[in-house]
Parts: structure tokens; sequence; C-alpha cells
């Protein structure tokens, strides 16, 4: 796939980034500066789909207002962001705050099957269009010392659920049903249609 718009991800995740780059879509990463106050925070009642959509919309009109403010950056190009986020047993396991919470979070992880949904919003010519896609993940039953040593690797941190499928936790993973794509944090089926919807494609 070859798109000759350029568009705008607004995601510091050098997967996503990465994921664009696969099929070949034009982007610049938009590096929106966070908002004041918690961190993607978790309203009460939200479920983890609720939550995930919430979120990604969020950041869209973030970026959308910043651009805004910036008279360097592209009016007419389209914006793309995505949320993803964890859910075991119905709770929502977010970034891990330090190592330590890592290996709690990976403790949970051990031995069960949870859901991984990743949220997509586009704005493109005053239009908004969302995607959304769940996957389920088999975690196999990890050691104590397996779960020190992947923390110890530093790679949990900044991963929701702190793992990342990609990475050394590919080992962990017995079964996934769903995207791969989608886990690492951007769905590429969904975020094609959302361009063909568009008319981008």
């Amino acid at each position: 796939m070859l798109m000759q718009q350029s568009i705008y991800l607004a995601s510091a995740s050098p997967r996503r980034h990465e994921l664009l780059n696969q099929l070949h879509i034009n982007h610049e990463v938009l590096r929106v500066p966070a908002p004041v106050g918690e961190d993607e925070p978790i309203l009460p009642s939200e479920t983890a789909i609720a939550y995930v959509q919430r979120t990604a919309l969020d950041k869209l009109r973030q970026a959308l207002h910043w651009r805004q403010s910036q008279p360097h950056l592209h009016r007419d190009w389209p914006i793309l962001c995505a949320d993803t986020t964890v859910e075991l047993r119905g709770e929502i396991l977010g970034k891990p705050t330090d190592l330590a919470h890592a290996a709690q979070l990976l403790h949970a992880l051990s031995g069960t099957t949870h859901h991984v949904h990743t949220a997509s919003c586009l704005s493109y010519q005053g239009q908004k269009y969302s995607a959304l896609s769940s996957s389920l993940i088999r975690f196999k039953t990890l050691s104590p010392k397996e779960i020190e040593r992947y923390c110890h690797s530093q790679e949990p941190l900044g991963k929701a659920g702190a793992y990342g499928i990609q990475g050394l936790a590919a080992a962990f993973i017995e079964h996934i049903e769903g995207s791969y794509s989608s886990v690492m944090g951007l769905d590429l089926y969904q975020t094609h249609q959302l361009l063909l919807d568009a008319g981008l494609e």
C-alpha cells in the first residue's frame, strides 16, 4: 500500500510508527504535549472498551486543538490517534508506574487469558472516523525468575499491561485470537479501512 497523502500520527509510540511504515503510509509523528494532570485517568464504572475509545478520542481532540496553535503544521493533513489497553477479568491494566508494579501486573497475567483492546481515530476534512479491535491473549504460567528477568530488561515500562508482544514477552504468549498488530498498538487492517472511509486510499 502506498498513499500519496501524508498524515500526522499523534502518538509517541515507536511501535505505531513502525506499523505505519510497514504499510508504506507517509506520515510524520505529531508530538502533542501531555495534558496537565493524571495520565489517561479511568472514570468510575468505566468499562475497558469505553475507556480505550474515550481515550483515543481525547487524544484526537487534543491533537486537533494543539495543531491550531502551531502555524508551521499542515492544516489539511489527516490526524491519526490510537490507544491500547489490557483487560483482565473486567479490570483495566494500564502502564506500570515502576518495575515493582510491572512485576505485579505480570504476576496477575501469568497463566491467564486476557483481552487487548485498541481504539483508533482519524480526523480529516472536519470528519472523524473510528474503529475498535479486540484480541484475546493467553499467557503461559510465568515463573518468578521469568518475571524478574523480563522486568530487568526494562521492556515492561511504558506498555499497557506491562508487556509488548513484539519483544521478549512473545515467549510468554501461548495463543492469540485477533490482530497481532492491534496488540502491538495499531490494527493495520482497521487503519487501512479508516483511510479508505476517509477517501485517502
